[in-house]
């Protein structure tokens, strides 16, 4: 048996031995927008570190655990942290816990983290619906023997979020009457905040925002073939754009500040999410 998928597999049935439940819909909650997890009916918890070979997120602020629960008789999983390339893992285990939800019955994902805004008309604490993705700057997750139990060799990649999704969270945005704006996520590895340079690189190519997770994760999903949806907090504007020195408490400070209409924005958009794909 292919490694990569041995290991999946392995937490798959540690999974199947401590929880009986089948979510609908995967949620992955990035820098200080943890908190979401308050707003879930909980029927279950488990902790990362108690599934075998799992591997543990090291960040400030990513508590590292599977929430288990319902929003509105929704079934969802919840991530609360996440694992990122930068903590030193390979990855393969960075999107290991994507695939295990996959497994574990989710039809969609819904990814969210907080970012730095590089478009001019972006401020800290916009929400940024994302439409597409630039991910070359990270290995991609599918590199090496292709696990067919998973997906396709070649998976196509021409519409990652998928659009019938955005448009449900734009009119969820709307009626809400939650700015929302649309742009593509640039994933580049961290740990350190990005250069000025780099910045204005990642503007030319056609970013919107940068940060250092997400884009790996739905290239996993995306091969398992998950309907993928994704909104970035930008909770600061990039280097060179910035007048400031970056730093992961005004990452987080940023995040908390929004996080209430955060919360309503996902929750919301979780419910109408369920009634278009139901």
């Amino acid at each position: 048996m292919n490694e990569v998928y041995g290991k999946l597999m392995k937490c798959y049935d540690c999974f199947q031995k401590k929880i009986d439940f089948t979510p609908e819909i995967a949620l992955v909650l990035g820098s200080g927008l943890g908190d979401f997890a308050s707003d879930i009916k909980v029927e279950a918890e488990l902790d990362y570190s108690e599934i075998e070979g799992f591997p543990v997120s090291t960040v400030p602020g990513h508590e590292g655990k599977y929430i288990f629960g319902t929003i509105d008789d929704v079934k969802v999983v919840c991530m609360k942290g996440r694992v990122h390339y930068y903590e030193g893992y390979p990855i393969t285990d960075v999107v290991l816990p994507i695939r295990l939800m996959k497994l574990m019955g989710a039809k969609v994902l819904f990814l969210t983290n907080a970012s730095g805004g590089i478009n001019g008309e972006f401020h800290a604490g916009d929400f940024m619906l994302i439409k597409d993705q630039i991910s070359c700057f990270v290995p991609s997750p599918l590199i090496g023997p292709n696990i067919e139990e998973l997906g396709a060799r070649f998976p196509d990649m021409s519409e990652i979020y998928d659009k019938d999704l955005r448009n449900v969270i734009k009119k969820t945005a709307m009626l809400l009457e939650i700015p929302l704006q649309e742009g593509v996520y640039v994933q580049l590895t961290g740990p350190n905040y990005e250069s000025p340079a780099e910045i204005r690189m990642c503007r030319t190519l056609g970013g919107d925002a940068v940060g250092m997770s997400t884009a790996c994760e739905a290239i996993a999903a995306n091969h398992m073939k998950m309907k993928i949806c994704g909104i970035s907090c930008v909770s600061n504007l990039a280097s060179g754009i910035s007048p400031n020195p970056l730093s992961h408490a005004e990452v987080q400070e940023t995040a908390d500040r929004v996080a209430p209409l955060f919360k309503k924005l996902v929750a919301e958009s979780i419910k109408n999410i369920h009634k278009a794909i139901s």
